[in-house]
């Protein structure tokens, strides 16, 4: 919100905030190049629920190809997997991420299957 504010001179409220993403349709990201790298992130996201009720934190997953193409992921890892294996991939990949086993194994399970 304050974001906003600072680059814009208009205070928009969080909630208007939330609705303009939920209705905004975002384009499908395709690269024309061959990707030689690509960095993987996952995280914790935190979802609205009814007032009076407990928060409900939700993980997501992100990938980003050749630092242009970002796509990001929420509880869907077998989506993240086929949308980065329908790109070309170079006979050798880059790969960017933290230690995290569950990062690793996606980067395994995108590997092109000999």
């Amino acid at each position: 919100m304050k974001n906003v504010k600072e680059l814009t001179g208009i205070l928009v409220s969080h909630s208007t905030q939330q609705r303009l993403v939920q209705r905004y349709n975002f384009p499908q990201v395709e690269l024309t190049e061959t990707v030689e790298e690509m960095s993987l992130d996952g995280g914790k996201i935190r979802l609205r629920t009814a007032k009076g009720k407990k928060s409900e934190w939700k993980d997501y997953k992100s990938v980003t190809l050749q630092g242009k193409a970002v796509v990001a992921y929420f509880q869907d890892n077998q989506a993240l997997v086929e949308r980065v294996q329908q790109q070309e991939l170079a006979e050798i990949v880059s790969c960017l991420g933290d230690g995290h086993d569950g990062i690793w194994n996606l980067f395994a399970q995108i590997a092109p299957r000999e």
